[in-house]
């Protein structure tokens, strides 16, 4: 009997000593994340990006790369100059059905400023219901893209904005035509004078009034600027750890850089789906060079848990998604990789930046939450009274 009571009196101590070590292990443990996080919270909001840690970069990337941070200001090109008059003439003809052959499609119809200046559609609804072929990319920020749709076929935004009223899938309407219609509108005399200096109404300077309109559309601050401007309390722990796997481990640095969150360049991730249905070349269609085939875009990422669905197809539909697509690399399959499109044959080749990354589900989490952080509150827009 006293022999078990003396095991039994070990016993508790060994389970006690054992308890105490397991308590202390725990709590530096608990310590050491503390401290890092704390760490990471200060450089992060020190409003000085030099101090930040280092980026992981690939050599790919290095030539284009830009810290992220605030966007800049709007530059406006020297022969459209920006005024006010301007951009109400293009807000006006933004949100006119008059300038499609059906007067029923306006360019406000997919990029609604009550969807994220999108119309979060998997494709969008164009002349006599026709759909689209490609994703209606969001007009937020549009001022900072060097080169507009998801192929890069127009260089500048007075390009891109006459594009849409030509395509027989959109609008569907000469532009000649549409220029025509808006010239009859007694209504737009007094704006276009306003705008231009005299009553002449050209599809130059429908384009010019639209585009001016298009670079006016800038997202506010975000909690994202809030926080790297010195406001350390403004990000949870889960969206401190998502900004410092953005930049590291995630490696979405490597194309989402800039205070625009774009290289503005156009990448392959795989998701062509050459030979097979709903087969895209991308960039290709514009330049028609084979190694364009399958590169698409690189959008900017501010407003992006406002702005789906995601990819040029709308093929994801949330953020996990898209991240937890990253995270596995996107083992695109070899039969989806090669076609013969006009006689030409055409692969696509993934960019190597498109990697298995093995992200673990808490690291999914994070980077959606600091992701959502990019986004603005919804802000009320006063739709313009069209002329008559």
């Amino acid at each position: 009997m006293k022999n078990t009571l003396s095991w039994i009196l070990i016993l508790f101590i060994l389970v006690s000593v054992l308890n105490n070590c397991l308590n202390s292990s725990v709590q530096k443990e608990i310590n050491k994340k503390t401290d890092f996080m704390s760490h990471l919270r200060k450089l992060y909001s020190s409003g000085d990006a030099s101090k930040w840690p280092k980026p992981i970069l690939d050599p790919e990337s290095l030539s284009t790369f830009s810290e992220i941070g605030h966007l800049p200001d709007i530059s406006f090109p020297e022969d459209n100059p920006y005024s006010a008059e301007k951009e109400l003439l293009g807000k006006t003809l933004f949100f006119d059905p008059r300038l499609s052959k059906s007067n029923q499609i306006a360019c406000a119809s997919c990029h609604d400023p009550e969807l994220g200046w999108c119309d979060n559609r998997t494709f969008s609804f164009g002349h006599d219901r026709q759909l689209g072929s490609r994703n209606a990319i969001s007009i937020f920020n549009v001022a900072y893209a060097k080169a507009l749709f998801w192929d890069g076929r127009a260089a500048s935004l007075e390009e891109q904005s006459r594009m849409p009223i030509e395509d027989q899938r959109e609008m569907g309407e000469h532009m000649d035509v549409a220029a025509g219609k808006i010239a009859g509108i007694k209504g737009y005399q007094a704006l276009f004078e306003q705008a231009f200096g005299d009553k002449t109404v050209t599809k130059d300077r429908i384009s010019k009034a639209i585009a001016t309109f298009e670079r006016t559309v800038k997202s506010s601050a975000s909690k994202f600027d809030l926080f790297i401007d010195g406001k350390s309390d403004a990000y949870t722990d889960d969206e401190l750890m998502g900004l410092h796997l953005f930049r590291t481990k995630a490696q979405c640095m490597n194309c989402h850089n800039s205070g625009y969150f774009s290289n503005n360049k156009f990448e392959n991730i795989g998701t062509a789906l050459l030979g097979e249905k709903g087969q895209d070349p991308g960039r290709y269609l514009f330049t028609k060079n084979p190694e364009d085939a399958g590169k698409f875009r690189v959008p900017g990422l501010r407003e992006v848990s406002r702005t789906g669905p995601y990819f040029h197809n709308g093929s994801m539909t949330t953020l996990d998604e898209v991240i937890i697509f990253y995270s596995k690399g996107n083992p695109e399959y070899a039969q989806k990789r090669l076609t013969v499109y006009e006689e030409v044959t055409l692969r696509s080749e993934k960019s190597g930046m498109v990697r298995m990354l093995e992200l673990s589900d808490e690291e999914v989490y994070q980077l959606e939450a600091f992701l959502r952080t990019l986004s603005t509150k919804p802000k009320k827009i006063s739709l313009p009274e069209l002329p008559k």
